[in-house]
């Protein structure tokens, strides 16, 4: 073999090498992408969207919203069921609320939506967004009875909420008002479905009851700087009391204004109205011992398991409403999710919607909140098993109109913070 001969053949044979070697070098290459496409397979597939107030006169409430949001993302995912949130911000107006759900709908495509917090951007959300692209939507905060009855969720069944109506708490609160024995009330409300709604009831109740409401006066849901003039109108009867029925933004200035002007010192509070903003700004010494109301929880091992596993987390639960009602929304979403994996469906928005009432089902093993409760019940549908979650905030039996009947709480201001008085189960027939 001529030397030229030799020297083509030991470069052929060098670069087969070269290409053999770097094709073995190559393959450990595989392995990573193959790992990477069971983690994207592991990737938390079920999306929920979640509405807060983080601004606006409910902004004091969006970050201890988001604290009882991200336990329930952590207990699921600790329980084998991990799931994605996506936030919005309602700021406590219904238009940016709609554009807030219209990017969680369109842009990050949830299977399910939680919110909002007021009633009047839930409404908003509900006609404008969810039940016309097929979401359900569970509000946690929202309690104008205007929810059970809206027209455009007729036949449709996509608006649910984890709170009862207010037709519930406007008779504890009339109930409340004739115990202190006040007997002349003047109202002081947000003018939107939450302000008008519980004004409404509360006014049914309490003239039943044989009292009177010397005036009911309108503010805007917007901020203002000052409501001395709703003040004046509210005072033209000589009431005993004002009943304070607005957001904790509103209320900060109008109660600092009512008690500095001399307009009139004894007040009656709401959920929305609940708030130690209001403390701060008014001076606990004003609101000492004067009481409100509020959707309330039921004193179960389910709340004991939730605040325990809060306080190991955050440390201490805030005095605020609705923070296990945000919790249970987000759990029941996800489970309503679960057990349409389970039961081999599609995961979409509808699925979803269709197995929100079978997780609460009264029939199924009882299911707690916390991380063992939530735990148990994700191991107890995959097993094939039927559940009944009853949350932190009490029992989730959806009615016909997505309704839930919960206790609602008597509470008060005293020394400086928000008390607890009791609970009272109430029923509208």
């Amino acid at each position: 073999m001529s030397r030229i001969l030799k020297t083509l053949t030991l470069i052929v044979v060098v670069s087969a090498l070269v290409l053999f070697a770097a094709a073995c070098a190559a393959e450990p290459a595989a392995e990573p992408e193959m790992a990477e496409k069971e983690e994207m397979a592991a990737a938390p597939v079920v999306k929920i969207g979640v509405l807060l107030p983080f601004t606006g006169p409910l902004g004091e409430f969006g970050a201890a919203f988001e604290k009882a949001a991200a336990l329930a993302e952590e207990h699921l995912a600790a329980g084998g069921y991990p799931i994605e949130i996506v936030y919005g911000d309602t700021e406590t107006n219904p238009t940016a609320a709609v554009e807030a759900a219209r990017k969680l709908v369109d842009v990050d495509q949830v299977h399910a939506l939680i919110g909002a917090a007021a009633s009047s951007s839930s409404l908003a959300v509900a006609e404008s967004v969810t039940i016309p692209k097929g979401v359900p939507q569970i509000s946690y905060a929202s309690t104008s009875p205007l929810l059970t009855i809206l027209p455009a969720d007729e036949g449709q069944d996509f608006l649910f909420r984890t709170v009862p109506s207010d037709a519930l708490q406007g008779v504890v609160l009339a109930g409340v008002a004739a115990e202190q024995g006040y007997t002349n009330v003047a109202i002081l409300y947000v003018n939107n479905p939450y302000g008008q709604g519980l004004k409404d009831n509360f006014q049914a109740a309490f003239e039943a009851a044989g009292g009177s409401v010397s005036a009911a006066v309108p503010h805007d849901e917007a901020d203002s700087t000052t409501y001395v003039a709703e003040l004046r109108k509210a005072i033209e009867g000589e009431p005993e009391v004002l009943l304070a029925l607005s957001y904790a933004g509103h209320a900060t200035i109008y109660l600092r204004e009512a008690i500095e002007n001399d307009f009139i010192t004894k007040f009656l509070f709401v959920d929305g109205t609940r708030s130690e903003e209001i403390i701060k700004a008014v001076g606990a010494e004003n609101l000492e011992g004067m009481f409100g109301t509020a959707p309330g929880s039921a004193d179960t091992p389910s709340l004991e398991l939730f605040t325990a596993d809060y306080q190991a987390k955050y440390g201490e639960l805030p005095p605020l409403p609705f923070m296990t009602n945000v919790y249970d929304s987000i759990v029941i979403a996800a489970l309503a999710a679960l057990a349409a994996e389970v039961s081999g469906v599609e995961v979409t928005p509808a699925a979803v919607r269709d197995m929100l009432r079978t997780v609460s089902n009264p029939d199924g093993d009882v299911a707690a909140a916390g991380a063992a409760g939530v735990k148990a019940a994700i191991e107890t549908l995959r097993a094939g098993g039927s559940i009944n979650y009853e949350g932190a905030a009490g029992a989730h039996d959806f009615d016909a109109n997505g309704d839930v009947v919960t206790p609602i709480e008597v509470w008060k201001y005293a020394g400086g913070t928000i008390e607890s008085v009791r609970t009272e189960e109430v029923t509208i027939e």
